[in-house]
């Protein structure tokens, strides 16, 4: 335990350290724009790059292992959306906000600097290719469920072009497909390159959980919604069960990939959720509450986590 404490206590001491500087510094809500901005646009970006251009291409190419990590993802998403919609008797909008908030995990800011930290540099393809793939998915879904229920009007081929731009322009997928163009032809950058690209690269996990505490100061707990009492369990233990499960009996895989997919299915709810809120009109508050609440009561399911996978006690070829 003594060793799991000196991966977490860092961790999420940062998220906390975030969190009491919002509370204590008066600062408007304004000037974390220029670090979200060299988290998402330079900090990020240059770790995935560094890492998946390290890598053996034949290692990125795993079809399988993207289709099951993500359709295990979307079986959480449809399995809220389905009590949203059919037992709470809330809208599809609404509906689909909280099936983002019980699959939707924090796999941008909190995911590669947890997974490198408890796993080790083996785990950042995994890291890239799930991140990659979700983001792409869940960039897709959003705006199509609320195009489809009325939340914007566009014509579809507009909408389609729009998606498609996002998808194509994220910076952390720009990183990861430059990183994958870098390992097929064994590009090396210059030592100078090299040594900005480290030094972003450094920088990304503790800005990252920084800024995280900071958001979480900003939007304070007003009300505790009705929905956390299934979003929370299907997004915190629901969702790294699957996961494990569907990886576990769904073909051989490196045991690093496993456990990296299943800690990265046990993070709290993304950040990223709100925004979708924000931008739609749709849950704004809920998300906000539910972020919070599963970014706290991630800080024991995580802590146990990763104490089964360093004991041994969550093996990647349970089954044969």
């Amino acid at each position: 335990m003594a060793e799991i404490a000196g991966l977490v206590l860092p961790f999420f001491g940062l998220i906390f350290l975030g969190y009491l500087t919002a509370r204590l510094v008066d600062h408007p809500g304004e000037a974390m724009g220029w670090l979200n901005t060299f988290i998402v646009y330079l900090a990020l970006p240059a770790l995935f790059f560094k890492l998946v251009s390290r890598t053996p291409v034949e290692e990125l190419t795993r079809g399988e292992f993207i289709l099951t990590s993500v359709g295990t993802t979307y079986v959480i998403f449809a399995l809220i959306f389905a009590i949203g919609l059919f037992l709470r008797r809330n809208t599809v909008a609404e509906a689909t906000m909280q099936g983002f908030a019980g699959s939707y995990g924090n796999i941008g800011y909190m995911g590669p600097g947890l997974a490198l930290l408890a796993l080790g540099e083996t785990a950042a393809v995994p890291v890239a290719l799930i991140f990659c793939f979700e983001n792409a998915v869940h960039f897709t879904v959003a705006p199509a469920m609320m195009a489809a229920v009325g939340g914007r009007k566009q014509k579809p081929a507009f909408l389609a072009l729009g998606i498609a731009r996002r998808i194509a322009f994220h910076p952390f997928i720009l990183s990861t497909f430059a990183g994958v163009g870098a390992a097929f032809l064994a590009f090396e950058p210059p030592l100078p390159l090299q040594r900005l690209i480290d030094y972003l690269a450094q920088a990304a996990a503790p800005c990252a959980l920084f800024a995280m505490g900071v958001t979480l100061a900003l939007r304070p707990l007003k009300r505790i919604p009705a929905e956390i009492g299934y979003i929370v369990p299907a997004k915190l233990v629901l969702h790294p069960l699957l996961m494990y499960l569907a990886l576990s009996l769904g073909g051989a895989y490196d045991p690093v990939w496993v456990q990296t997919a299943v800690l990265l299915a046990s993070l709290p709810t993304a950040t990223n959720v709100f925004v979708i809120g924000q931008q739609y009109g749709v849950w704004q508050e809920r998300a906000s509450a539910t972020i919070l609440i599963t970014t706290l009561l991630s800080v024991a399911t995580v802590t146990g986590l990763l104490y089964l996978i360093r004991s041994g006690a969550l093996p990647s070829d349970f089954f044969p």
